[in-house]
């Protein structure tokens, strides 16, 4: 399936100079969303992992769909402030600014295998963040899962001690 041809690019969004890949296109078509999950749990099938953790919001999209197809469980990772229980952070450094996100501190146990999936890989940074969470919580990260990755900005280099898999890649914006 070509999935690249069915990503929308809209141009200047968020801001000018931006081409934002937009996966509505596919989450809208059954066949197109049915294939990138089977795509993304055929990659993590054969490894030894206990749970899928999906950064927010989009990482939930691809990520809890996948962890039931696998029959593993399914963990969030979302910014401060929007998880009940108590959490631990991890903060990160941006272009401009820092950032952060939080996952339950009781959601990885010592020990435990997992793989992060989203949707975009871009620098790396917000990725690496929730793998430092993991590693955090004595988790171990065996697998970093994209649907698309813009090569471009480099975010495997961010992840290089880390597997990664994409679906998509684009080589320049």
């Amino acid at each position: 399936m070509d999935l690249k041809g069915m990503i929308r690019e809209v141009q200047d969004f968020p801001k000018e100079g931006i081409s934002f890949k937009d996966i509505t296109t596919i989450l809208s078509d059954k066949d197109a969303l049915r294939y990138v999950i089977d795509q993304m749990a055929d990659q993590l099938e054969d490894m030894d992992i206990d749970v899928i953790v999906g950064p927010e919001a989009r990482g939930f999209i691809v990520g809890t769909p996948v962890a039931y197809k696998l029959g593993k469980a399914f963990v969030p990772i979302r910014k401060p402030g929007k998880l009940p229980a108590e959490t631990v952070k991890y903060e990160y450094e941006l272009e401009y600014g820092t950032d952060a996100l939080e996952i339950h501190k009781d959601a990885i146990k010592p020990g435990m295998k997992v793989a992060i999936l989203d949707d975009l890989l871009a620098t790396g940074g917000t990725v690496l963040a929730a793998a430092k969470l993991i590693e955090g919580l004595g988790g171990t990260v065996v697998s970093l899962n994209f649907l698309i990755e813009l090569s471009f900005l480099k975010g495997r280099e961010t992840l290089k001690d880390y597997n990664v898999k994409t679906l998509v890649s684009y080589d320049a914006e």
